[in-house]
């Protein structure tokens, strides 16, 4: 039995926003058990030429709504980047989840071959659905999680590998 774009693509999105979330709520733990205001993880980055935490979890939310949106075609809800707590954070990934969880099956699966465009600075990308979905679109996502599971880690939130893995 093969593997559907569907299947691919919104369990794989949804199930790595519900860890982010997950870590968010750690991380929230750790400033409460240590007495600070959590805010000050999001300005937090790992090299200065970087993009700190807020700007990892907006991208992780972004790149799962907008590749879901360009190869369905279902438009995509508009995020306007102000969050400034990790509970807003949290409400922006829970916001992803359901735009991702309203997307029909059907939208999605037989979209293996269609064209992806993506309009860059530097010029246009072009893919297939499948080859921007597995190639670039889960790629970038993981990249930013993985990015802000780093930056919590840094700061000394107790997370292991299950964390990221599993929620």
């Amino acid at each position: 039995m093969s593997l559907s774009m569907y299947q691919a693509s919104v369990p794989v999105f949804t199930h790595m926003l519900s860890n982010l979330s997950k870590l968010l709520d750690k991380a929230q733990a750790h400033a409460e058990a240590k007495k600070f205001d959590p805010a000050v993880y999001l300005p937090m980055r790992l090299f200065p030429d970087m993009l700190p935490f807020v700007k990892q979890v907006q991208i992780a939310c972004d790149s799962a709504k907008l590749c879901i949106s360009r190869i369905s075609g279902v438009e995509a809800p508009k995020f306007d980047d102000t969050e400034a707590s990790l509970a807003e954070l949290k409400e922006r990934i829970a916001k992803t989840i359901d735009y991702l969880k309203s997307v029909p099956a059907d939208k999605l699966d037989g979209t293996e071959e269609k064209e992806v465009v993506l309009k860059q600075r530097s010029g246009d990308l072009t893919f297939t659905a499948q080859s921007y979905l597995l190639h670039f679109a889960q790629p970038n996502h993981y990249f930013h999680i993985t990015t802000a599971y780093g930056l919590l880690r840094q700061a000394g939130v107790e997370l292991g590998k299950l964390d990221y893995l599993k929620g």
